[in-house]
Parts: structure tokens; C-alpha cells; sequence
């Protein structure tokens, strides 16, 4: 019989465009790129993974993002120029089970 694995959590967020959110993102994107390489520096070993999808699906999220702690995957989310400029018209942070 096989053993269960050792789960490890981690916490994925993910990011949905509003009707306009794609066309939007050239524009701020500096200030995104930014914002993360700040939130890296100031919080090593946080945001693990980050990107966009390369196929867009009307009404899925547009890009993920995968943290260690679901606190730093909202306090990233909360602050980040994706969402205060409008491009991420709602967001969801989701415990992500690995082995």
C-alpha cells in the first residue's frame, strides 16, 4: 500500500482581467515589473513563481502567481499596480497542495 505524500502548501493567486485589462497592461506594466522585483528584494523566497498565460480564456485568470504564505500573496496582490491601476479587475489567492 502507498503512503500519503508529505504535502507542502503553497498559495497561488491568481489574476483576472477586466473587459479592458489586456489592452491596459503595456501601459503599466513598468510599474508591475517594478513592484515585483521590489517585493522579491524586500521578501526573498516569497514569490516563488510569476507569469502570465500564454493563451488567453475568456472568463479565467490571466496570470498566476505562487507564494509561500497566502499573507504575502494578498499584501502582494493588495499593493501591486496590476490591481490598483484597474488591469486585474478581481483576484483570488487558492492553497496549492505539492509533493
Amino acid at each position: 500500500m502507498s503512503q500519503m505524500p508529505a504535502w507542502t502548501e503553497r498559495f497561488v493567486l491568481l489574476y483576472f482581467s477586466g473587459p479592458d485589462g489586456r489592452a491596459r497592461v503595456p501601459a503599466v506594466f513598468p510599474a508591475h515589473h517594478a513592484y515585483t522585483e521590489a517585493f522579491r528584494a524586500a521578501r526573498p523566497d516569497e514569490l516563488l513563481l510569476t507569469g502570465p498565460f500564454a493563451e488567453p480564456v475568456e472568463g479565467a485568470p490571466g496570470a498566476m502567481n505562487v507564494f509561500a504564505s497566502r499573507d504575502a500573496a494578498e499584501e502582494f496582490a493588495a499593493a501591486d499596480p496590476f490591481v490598483t491601476e484597474g488591469v486585474v479587475e478581481r483576484w483570488q489567492v487558492r492553497t496549492w497542495l505539492t509533493a
